[in-house]
């Protein structure tokens, strides 16, 4: 089983659990700080993705930096940590909030620009993404230079480029391939 399919059951799983709680908004606000967390800190994130380290020093790290997380959430810590998973928990945590999001009907739609969106790009952009998924949805706009122009859109698992980079490339296969 690949790591990204685990991460999903781990989340599906917590998420139930969550629900049946009545804890899940709680827990989706302390999956977000996890995921911020992690990534904001790169020794964090060695010490997690460490084979070396043992796993109780790794809960013992956890539980110190995320004291005030919900009781589930230190649950699943301690899960992860019990079965050797503890590495999957940042991926855990981006699963939980997207299936979170898809249980109160929304979801988060994220384009990828060159330069920031304007508003009035924005706006025409979300109406679309509104018009076809069917559900409410959130914009985020994340800027990579790399794109060149266009914009790289995803929700969820799926993904459309328009970018320039993109058929940049798309152009570079094909006279690479008909060499």
């Amino acid at each position: 089983m690949s790591d990204s399919r685990a991460a999903v059951r781990y989340a599906k799983a917590i998420l139930e659990l969550a629900i049946d709680k009545k804890a899940d908004v709680a827990l989706e606000k302390d999956m977000r700080l996890v995921v911020s967390a992690i990534q904001e800190n790169g020794d964090l994130k060695d010490v997690l993705g460490s084979p070396v380290i043992p796993g109780e020093v790794k809960k013992s790290i956890l539980t110190g930096v995320f004291k005030e997380i919900h009781e589930l959430g230190k649950g699943l810590i301690e899960l992860l940590v019990d079965k050797k998973r503890i590495a999957l928990l940042s991926e855990v945590a981006v699963q939980y909030i997207r299936l979170h999001e898809e249980y109160k009907g929304e979801r988060v739609a994220y384009v990828t620009t060159a330069v920031p969106l304007s508003n009035n790009l924005k706006d025409k952009l979300l109406k679309q993404v509104e018009k076809l998924t069917g559900d409410k949805v959130t914009l985020e706009n994340q800027v990579d230079e790399s794109v060149l122009g266009g914009f790289v859109l995803r929700i969820g698992d799926l993904q459309y480029n328009a970018s320039i980079a993109n058929k940049l490339d798309k152009i570079k296969r094909e006279f690479t391939n008909s060499i």
